[in-house]
């Protein structure tokens, strides 16, 4: 069998949670389908990531504009693979040749919070939703909760929508030199602040953080913004505060080192369609707090602190329970990393090939 997999996000110059998520679940989907033939479709040059396996094949479509809507979609009317996985919410909206169509829907946040989305972004992601649920023969949901989501407000049916959790995101690993070394650039001490990890937009809630973050006002502790301009200007309003720093995007390396010698990291979230940096902070070993909200409970389990992100004074309070207590925060670390075995990219790629490859034929 022939099976076509969108690979256009994974060479974006700043890989965020969508774009790491398609590396990885591409390299994972490349070893669950080693009997069938696999043809990757990319936006740039394939030649800048190249996954070793015989039967894969490359295919680079040069087009910068519409890409998804007029690009992929002519190569798949001149050369139909059988079926075509894309892992970040769009099909091509224009009729193609007979194929089995697998999508991802990562969360519809901009349903829950729509003021908190531009514009046209959500119009964008509205649109793009609607037509590819219908499109696909099974949609795969990061969460039970995007689960829900999907089947409330596109009334697909249940039996279409399917939940595969993706795995972890790998830290980068260092020695302890490495990692003080980046600490110093930041001008940060080792449990010396409380992180958090996101792009910096609105429904990352970060204004309802950082006014608790004032009321806690803890001596000697910075609250730590890492994570690139989204829209709305978050950065420039929040980095006025006392005792808060933004860092504008970090890359791996430095991302690693933060989350290793954090106090605690905390995702004051209004809506998550999985959670990401909750994998990455039991990971690292960081004690997590986090919003009660959509996926993060259904992710982080028994290994965080909650509180009502609509509430400040439950954000202080959650805060001041962490900072205050070693044991607790010795316990929050310990629950984490094995609340991280629950995950992992060959379950969730297993998933994901079970849904390609129903009612194919065998393996030519």
């Amino acid at each position: 069998m022939l099976i076509g997999i969108d690979a256009s996000r994974v060479l974006a110059p700043r890989l965020t949670g969508t774009e790491r998520y398609a590396r990885a679940v591409i390299e994972a989907l490349i070893a669950a389908l080693a009997g069938h033939r696999v043809r990757l479709y990319f936006r740039d040059d394939p030649a800048l990531w190249l996954p070793q396996a015989s039967h894969v094949e490359r295919c680079w479509i040069r087009q910068r504009r519409l890409w998804t809507h007029w690009g992929l979609w002519r190569e798949l009317r001149a050369r139909p693979p059988q079926a075509l996985f894309v892992p970040a919410h769009v099909l091509p909206f224009a009729p193609t040749p007979p194929m089995r169509r697998v999508v991802v829907v990562h969360d519809v946040g901009y349903r829950h919070f729509p003021k908190a989305h531009p514009l046209r972004q959500r119009l964008y992601l509205e649109l793009g939703t609607w037509l590819s649920v219908r499109l696909a023969d099974v949609v795969i949901a990061d969460s039970e909760a995007t689960r829900a989501d999907v089947l409330r407000f596109y009334r697909a049916a249940p039996h279409k929508v399917r939940v595969a959790y993706p795995g972890p995101l790998p830290l980068v690993e260092m020695t302890e030199e490495e990692a003080r070394a980046v600490l110093a650039r930041y001008g940060l001490r080792e449990q010396g602040y409380v992180l958090h990890v996101g792009t910096l937009q609105p429904r990352k809630n970060l204004h309802r953080l950082v006014e608790a973050w004032r009321a806690l006002d803890p001596p000697e502790l910075w609250l730590v913004l890492a994570g690139g301009e989204g829209w709305g200007a978050v950065s420039r309003q929040l980095c006025a505060e006392s005792r808060v720093r933004c860092l504008g995007y970090v890359g791996d390396h430095e991302k690693s080192a933060l989350l290793r010698h954090a106090r605690a990291v905390v995702i004051p979230s209004l809506h998550e369609g999985f959670g990401f940096p909750v994998l990455e902070a039991h990971a690292a070993g960081a004690p997590l707090v986090c919003s009660d909200r959509s996926a993060l409970p259904e992710v982080a389990g028994e290994a965080a602190i909650y509180f009502d992100p609509a509430r400040v004074e439950s954000i202080r309070e959650a805060l001041a329970r962490v900072l205050d207590d070693a044991a607790l925060r010795a316990r929050l670390s310990a629950a984490g990393r094995a609340n991280l075995q629950r995950f992992s990219w060959q379950a969730c790629a297993a998933v994901i090939a079970e849904a390609i490859l129903e009612g194919a034929p065998a393996a030519s």
